[in-house]
């Protein structure tokens, strides 16, 4: 099997991107992080000039090293489990794992790497939004004293969480975490494969670079579609802390958010999201596809 037009040498692995991508998309996530849980900004400019103002650069930074060094490692382990778990339906079911699979024997694979992302990144998570949610100002946007902050980094935030709220601590908006990446996981590759499919001419097997592109950033705005709602309440729960039990559960998260702030508030940080996601996914899964035809071909030399 030789790789197509278009896939040159296969770049980095995608532990390497996806810490990469993370650093370089991360003031935007920290902007949703803030606009989802707080009610005071009006709008995106309004955080991003707010949080200049008091925190300046390192303040859109906050909480990085955490995230940077569980997507490295989880990025590839999720792409692994969503190809195993297809490999394994598609040999269950039809007899040979290389066989086509339905959109469904997708979606279960899909819905199988959310879980697995869940399970090894909710303590990052949690630790990641502490981070961003903090409130550290700038020594010269203040003139007095900075008090020292609760958490003093990635590291000593999980132990923290540990030490106060015990290991479930770092469990917390867990529920809501599996609810958005099992779906979100689930619409991300079926409709990159569908996408594929679609857009491919007739008569050839494997999707060009423009197709990958183009499939996998809508791929990624789709999922993040559809996560957004949970992405809004996962955070929420995850910066309740030990002192303050503002919500009991899932349910409860969302019921209050409703009723105090309208059903819009489901949808915060839902443009920041597909944004962000259009061009990391692009990037992320012609870098997927690359290096598993990479492999292919190297295999099939053997």
């Amino acid at each position: 099997m030789s790789i197509p037009e278009g896939f040159t040498k296969p770049p980095q692995r995608l532990h390497v991107h996806g810490g990469l991508s993370t650093a370089v998309g991360y003031p935007l996530d920290t902007v949703k992080v803030r606009i989802q849980t707080e009610k005071h900004y009006k709008g995106f400019w309004h955080c991003v000039q707010e949080t200049y103002r008091m925190e300046k650069i390192r303040g859109f930074y906050k909480g990085v090293s955490a995230s940077v060094v569980a997507v490295s490692a989880i990025s590839s382990v999720s792409f692994g489990t969503y190809k195993n778990f297809l490999w394994t339906i598609c040999k269950l079911r039809y007899g040979a794992a290389d066989a086509k699979p339905s959109k469904l024997d997708i979606s279960l694979a899909g819905v199988a790497a959310g879980a697995v992302r869940v399970v090894l990144t909710n303590p990052s998570e949690v630790a990641k939004v502490r981070m961003q949610t903090q409130r550290n100002p700038y020594p010269s946007v203040t003139f007095q004293p900075v008090s020292k902050p609760k958490y003093e980094g990635s590291l000593h935030c999980l132990r923290v969480i540990t030490k106060e709220e015990g290991f479930g601590g770092l469990y917390k908006g867990c529920s809501a975490l599996l609810c958005r990446d099992c779906s979100a996981s689930a619409i991300y590759f079926l409709s990159y494969s569908a996408l594929c499919d679609w857009l491919t001419p007739p008569g050839k097997n494997k999707p060009g670079l423009l197709v990958v592109l183009l499939s996998g950033g809508f791929a990624g705005v789709l999922a993040w579609g559809i996560a957004t709602p949970m992405d809004v309440i996962k955070s929420r729960m995850q910066i309740d802390e030990a002192d303050q039990h503002k919500y009991k559960g899932l349910i409860h998260c969302v019921r209050e958010s409703v009723r105090k702030e309208g059903a819009k508030v489901l949808f915060k940080g839902l443009g920041l999201n597909c944004i962000r996601a259009f061009p990391v996914n692009m990037v992320v899964f012609v870098t997927y596809e690359a290096v598993l035809r990479f492999t292919d071909h190297y295999i099939n030399k053997k």
